[in-house]
């Protein structure tokens, strides 16, 4: 028993004394402390693009035709001239309220004052003899009315004043003996000029 634990015992012995030797033999190997390094990483080459250069000759620059847009109108538009947008020379002229075609043998006319009651006055011609010497516009409907000869039928309003606001401004409407409405409209002129509607009985 003795013999058996003395030979376990030196297998020990030497068993340590080897494990001893390698560790200090490794130490001595690797510099003292075991370092690990990483691999160097590799770098791609880059290549430059390469950009073509393109030239045009006189040549080809006399072979590009124009592009042209076909099957449309000339463009005529002229801008308006800077009175257009005037409405104090607007209000300088005459003012056409156009032609009214009716059947019937009576019309009823009103006006009134189309903005804010501010004294505006008119005078009334029917086919150039004066029907209203006088009429301060209110806000409320006033007018005459009419019996209409075969043919055409005048009527003018002629801005006596402008009122505290300029200009002589009104809106009005005319009914056919239906009482229906057959024009409307309304006039911004200045003293001394115009509006004028024609209403034709066919």
């Amino acid at each position: 028993m003795n013999q058996y634990l003395s030979f376990k015992g030196q297998i020990f012995i030497l068993g340590l004394m080897f494990g001893v030797l390698s560790s200090a033999y490794s130490q001595q190997e690797f510099g003292g402390d075991l370092k690990v390094k990483a691999a160097p990483v590799k770098k791609k080459e880059v290549k430059e693009a390469k950009i073509k250069e393109v030239k045009f000759s006189n040549e080809d620059f006399n072979k590009i035709k124009s592009y042209e847009v076909q099957g449309l109108d000339k463009n005529e538009y002229k801008v308006p001239e800077k009175e257009d947008y005037d409405a104090e020379k607007l209000a300088k002229r005459d003012q056409d309220l156009g032609v009214v075609k009716t059947g019937s043998g009576t019309a009823k006319v009103r006006y009134r004052d189309a903005a804010y009651v501010d004294g505006d006055k008119v005078r009334v011609y029917l086919n150039y003899v004066i029907i209203e010497p006088e009429v301060l516009l209110s806000g409320e409907d006033q007018g005459f009315d009419i019996t209409l000869q075969k043919g055409l039928n005048r009527i003018d309003f002629e801005a006596i004043n402008e009122g505290f606001a300029a200009p002589n401004t009104a809106d009005f409407k005319i009914y056919d003996d239906k009482g229906e409405v057959i024009s409307s409209n309304q006039w911004n002129i200045a003293q001394g000029f115009k509006a004028t509607i024609i209403l034709e009985k066919e």
